[in-house]
């Protein structure tokens, strides 16, 4: 079992930036690859960025590329998101989710836990 807690949401303006933190309790958090989804009002969720577990491989929706960065510390059992560049479009709830020794997958099926979501609001 890992329970997953995300934070470090909020409300910024466009061209703000935020950096979320997902932070892994439980089973060997280095075994799991990470991805961050969201979800915006009437939405479904959808894809954001994901890492592998051995912290080679990395993804990235074509809408975030260049904008957002996915890391994570193994020592400290924590998957980060910094969002540079924020769109009012990036407005949703963001959600952290784990799949045991995933390659960072960019579909949600795979993963196995998830977390309550923080909310990321961006005014323009």
């Amino acid at each position: 079992q890992v329970q997953l807690v995300e934070s470090g949401g909020g409300l910024v303006q466009a061209g703000d930036s935020l950096r979320l933190s997902c932070a892994a309790s439980g089973r060997v958090f280095g075994s799991y690859g990470m991805g961050w989804f969201r979800q915006a009002p009437g939405k479904d969720r959808e894809f954001v960025a994901a890492i592998g577990y051995n912290n080679r491989n990395t993804n990235y929706a074509n809408s975030v590329k260049g904008r957002f960065t996915i890391s994570r510390d193994n020592t400290k059992n924590t998957v980060y998101l910094q969002m540079n560049s924020l769109k009012p479009e990036d407005t949703a709830v963001y959600y952290c989710a784990a799949d045991y020794w995933g390659s960072g997958s960019t579909s949600a099926p795979p993963y196995e836990y998830w977390g309550q979501g923080t909310q990321v609001t961006v005014s323009s």
